[in-house]
């Protein structure tokens, strides 16, 4: 694929976004039938990315259900969220990154191989999400950090079996209450910081959008590669399903290291001594 016929690809691949409220069933698996991806990032900002669209997934699939076991699920890891996102610098970097993919397409326009449609629509979407994030009052969370009875449940929810109906019989109570009511709330405490999962979202689009995938090899379950020269933010695995396997992956930027050991829940992990065929992304905005 020439270099024109990337830029066309990246873009389409972008493109392919996923919902920014209801929930989103990314559990980091391909597209591709029959593929896994494992992604590794190797900065501590596009770790906490990462953790954040992990978060968010898991507390919009939640808080959706009727179930009021689910419905205590989400509000834990609401409170997750809330650790995660407690960096009062998060947002401005957001912000700054935003604005650095904005100029980045910027420089796309009259460019025959990029759709005008699609690049409106993408310097559309970071301009409205940039908007929002800058419009923000105060901490990300503040409201839930506000909120006494949230607080009284986070407090307890952190040591074990802490939350039994004798302990809390406020939250006991409210867990009684109809669904619709307690999706009422839990939808009104998650939607003041949907704008940084949706500034989230775009920056993860891009910087896996970013890279190319390389066929790679790993004799007898082993793979290095030194990454002098090169700049990666995060490395992006894909495998197939019937390799049972399982790849352990460490990096800094000198150098990449993926050993693939066998799967299993009792048994320690065992190096493969097989070969394994993989597909390799190396993503860097």
């Amino acid at each position: 694929m020439g270099e024109m016929g990337w830029v066309k690809h990246r873009f389409e691949l972008w493109h392919e976004k996923p919902p920014l409220i209801k929930a989103i069933p990314s559990d980091r698996t391909s597209k591709i039938t029959g593929m896994i991806t494992y992604e590794y990032p190797l900065t501590e900002r596009f770790r906490t990315l990462l953790r954040i669209e992990n978060l968010f997934d898991k507390v919009m699939h939640f808080a959706q259900s009727d179930n009021s076991t689910d419905h205590h699920v989400a509000l834990v890891i609401l409170f997750e969220i809330l650790e995660v996102i407690g960096r009062a610098d998060l947002k401005f970097e957001l912000v700054q990154e935003l604005e650095r993919q904005r100029q980045t397409l910027l420089s796309f326009q009259k460019n025959p191989n990029v759709s005008e449609e699609i690049l409106s629509g993408a310097l559309y979407e970071i301009e409205q999400a940039s908007t929002i994030l800058l419009a923000m009052q105060g901490k990300v969370g503040q409201h839930l950090r506000d909120n006494e009875w949230l607080t009284s449940i986070r407090n307890r929810a952190s040591l074990p079996g802490g939350v039994c109906e004798f302990d809390l019989p406020s939250y006991h109570f409210w867990l009684n209450l109809d669904p619709e009511l307690r999706q009422k709330d839990l939808e009104g405490w998650i939607a003041p910081m949907l704008p940084v999962r949706q500034g989230a979202s775009i920056v993860m689009r891009f910087l896996r959008s970013s890279g190319r995938p390389e066929k790679q090899c790993a004799p007898n379950g082993a793979f290095q590669m030194m990454l002098t020269g090169r700049s990666v933010q995060m490395v992006r695995l894909n495998l197939k399903r019937s390799d049972v396997v399982v790849p352990e992956i460490s990096a800094n930027k000198y150098a990449l290291n993926i050993r693939f050991s066998t799967p299993g829940t009792t048994l320690k992990p065992k190096q493969v001594e097989t070969d394994v065929n993989f597909d390799l992304t190396f993503c860097n905005l």
